[in-house]
């Protein structure tokens, strides 16, 4: 199982049919992980690796679960306050549409793998919490994934992932910082949307 699967998964688990508000953040994560997994299982198209199909999963039922703005400010990180009102959502878009078009090249990759879930250790009040998981498959060591989680107005939003130890948004933020070293928040938006056009590029050359 690959890092970029994990992460696939990782979105997809937040698919849910409808959404997930007043549930307690850790029973979101299994019943929605629970809905999805079951949507994979009888989808032939998306274990097919239908691409108009995958990413109409993950563009209707995954953007609603995921605070996008912030986890582009982590990303983005001290050079964040640097960009304009226009700059930041610019690149929140980007940094959305890149992480979409990955996960969901990788959806069909699910072989029945089970999801173990941690118990939440959180008060009652917690307006911050970490949900942990396993993914578990047989023959290798199980990968921990941890949603860091913050109570908004419209529910229980994900606004980080740590597979394995790793973080998604500090992942990211060494590169970002680099392109804005040499190009200004400008180039990296300019890059950005140039990784964007070439996964498009590569999903269009794709055996349908």
């Amino acid at each position: 199982m690959t890092i970029k699967f994990v992460l696939a998964l990782c979105f997809s688990l937040f698919a849910a049919a409808a959404p997930a508000q007043g549930l307690a953040p850790d029973v979101q994560v299994k019943t929605i992980t629970n809905e999805v997994i079951g949507i994979i299982k009888q989808d032939k198209e998306i274990q097919a690796g239908n691409r108009k199909r995958m990413d109409e999963l993950v563009d209707a039922k995954v953007l609603p679960h995921f605070n996008f703005s912030r986890m582009t400010a982590l990303a983005v990180g001290r050079n964040w306050p640097k960009a304009t009102a226009e700059q930041q959502k610019a690149l929140t878009g980007e940094f959305r549409t890149l992480l979409v078009r990955t996960y969901s090249s990788a959806l069909s990759t699910y072989r029945n793998q089970v999801i173990e879930f941690r118990p939440l250790r959180a008060a009652a009040a917690d307006a911050d919490v970490t949900v942990r998981t396993q993914v578990i498959q047989p023959g290798t060591e199980p990968i921990a994934i941890d949603y860091s989680m913050e109570q908004t107005p419209t529910g229980w939003k994900v606004y980080d992932v740590v597979v394995g130890g790793v973080s998604l948004v500090t992942n990211y933020r060494e590169t970002f910082n680099a392109e804005i070293r040499d190009g200004g928040v400008d180039g990296l938006i300019k890059s950005l949307a140039s990784k964007n056009r070439a996964l498009d590029t590569q999903a269009s050359a794709r055996p349908k």
